[in-house]
């Protein structure tokens, strides 16, 4: 299937994931019958039945519509799917188009003028900032995003104005990013994760290197300092970004306001200085995520009165840095935070914007192998706070390995203040607690426990 453009039906295998959803929400904006499995309810998949998508959770055929011709139809499923899967199998067996979901996106994203940010940390927050600034400009764009823009409330934003802009997150698991042909495209980042897919750090880095050659010969790449990528392979003009550096993108003079918690900084680009941008969301770690963002907005063609604009009115994304309580005693930030080198950004930006408070983190590691792979990195992020309170795993898509669990990561931590606990145990051990900043962290479910953990806090300022 070359055009897209003839598709009149579109089935989900895995409709309730973030990316699967956002596609879900595209086709069924541009007029496509949509309808998909998915393996548990969600407050994401409530939203998609809210919007006319046909959304199910038994594994059954017979909810598979009968009446959509088959040779304007295509099925475009998750690779988190097991073999067994008998919804996936029939399509296997059926003359309809059987795609992943990297190749719809990428089928998508390369029509238009692709941005594509990549890395393995900070692609969501970094694609909804350029997505903002964007927005202000009277081109616009398009995005398919890795999490729920607070600004747009959505993870997918239409094209505005027939705009040639379109932003993706660029994933690299499964080499999902090797779909993609970018106008423009960034690296945050190239440490070690998925080692289930790629079996060591030196076949990441190869994959990433791949994907950087794929840019259009007219195109852009910008690279976070300290990234290594041999830049031969692409013909795209080469820039870099850092949080403060001698980079191309840089921000100078930064500044915290210790009444807002919020950064303001002079955006340094290649053409002089933008001065005085001033963000409207926490964190250090996020300071570089927007020079990154600038960077890829800049090359877009966005003006400096654009891109402080986006950075201002800038809200964040769900589950990134994200504060949904605050009092006068107490802090609960919720972050999507599951791997080491997350972690530490997410924990050591709290405590640099409340150093004079004790900070408990909660935390479920994400996947058996990352878990094995990494445990002894994990402990040493979680070392960094004041009380470390680990629950079970979430396994999303593997089978259980002997030996794992989150004690291994407990058994190799030093803080003496930590502790294993059920899901079930954590609102009393709260409870208990003086809880002046409160974390959870983790890719899993563990989302799932926000509206109690805030109903806890909120009761105990009565």
């Amino acid at each position: 299937m070359d055009n897209i453009q003839k598709i009149k039906n579109v089935y989900f295998l895995g409709i309730g994931g973030i990316g699967m959803s956002a596609l879900a929400r595209y086709f069924k904006f541009s007029g496509r019958n949509v309808a998909g499995y998915d393996r548990t309810p969600t407050a994401l998949t409530d939203a998609l039945q809210k919007e006319g998508i046909d959304v199910h959770f038994d594994d059954d055929i017979r909810n598979i519509p009968s009446k959509w011709n088959p040779a304007e139809t295509i099925a475009v499923y998750t690779p988190a799917l097991p073999d067994e899967h008998k919804e996936l199998n029939w399509f296997k067996s059926q003359p309809i188009g059987l795609f992943k979901r990297a190749k719809v996106l990428g089928m998508i994203c390369n029509e238009r003028k692709g941005i594509a940010v990549s890395g393995t940390h900070g692609k969501t927050t970094t694609s909804t900032i350029v997505t903002n600034i964007l927005s202000k400009t009277e081109q616009g764009c398009g995005a398919f995003l890795g999490g729920i823009s607070k600004n747009f409330r959505s993870n997918l934003v239409l094209p505005e104005n027939d705009s040639p802009w379109i932003v993706a997150e660029a994933d690299e698991f499964d080499r999902s990013f090797l779909h993609l042909k970018p106008q423009l495209a960034l690296v945050t980042s190239v440490d070690a994760d998925h080692l289930d897919i790629y079996g060591e750090k030196e076949k990441i880095v190869e994959s990433f290197e791949k994907f950087i050659s794929q840019i259009r010969p007219e195109g852009s790449l910008v690279l976070k300092e300290g990234v290594e990528l041999d830049t031969s392979k692409t013909d795209a003009k080469v820039y870099s970004y850092s949080l403060k550096g001698k980079t191309d993108f840089a921000a100078l003079n930064l500044q915290l306001n210790s009444e807002t918690g919020f950064y303001s900084f002079d955006l340094k680009t290649p053409d002089g200085i933008i001065a005085s941008c001033k963000m409207n969301y926490p964190g250090l770690v996020n300071v570089e995520n927007t020079v990154g963002a600038s960077a890829l907005a800049w090359l877009a063609g966005a003006s400096a009165n654009a891109i402080k604009a986006g950075i201002e009115d800038y809200e964040g994304v769900a589950r990134r840095f994200d504060i949904r309580y605050r009092s006068e005693n107490r802090i609960y930030i919720d972050d999507y935070a599951h791997h080491p080198a997350e972690l530490e950004a997410f924990i050591t930006s709290v405590k640099d914007l409340f150093p004079d408070k004790k900070v408990t983190g909660i935390f479920q590691p994400h996947l058996f192998s990352r878990t094995k792979d990494f445990a002894a990195e994990f402990a040493q992020s979680l070392d960094l706070l004041d009380k470390a309170i680990l629950i079970p795993l979430y396994p999303a898509r593997e089978e259980p390995i002997p030996g794992v669990s989150s004690a291994i990561i407990y058994k190799g931590m030093k803080l003496e203040n930590r502790m294993l606990a059920e899901r079930d145990e954590v609102l009393k051990i709260l409870k208990s607690d003086r809880n002046e900043i409160v974390l959870t962290m983790g890719a899993g479910d563990i989302d799932r426990m926000v509206e109690r953990i805030i109903e806890l806090l909120e009761s105990k300022e009565k």
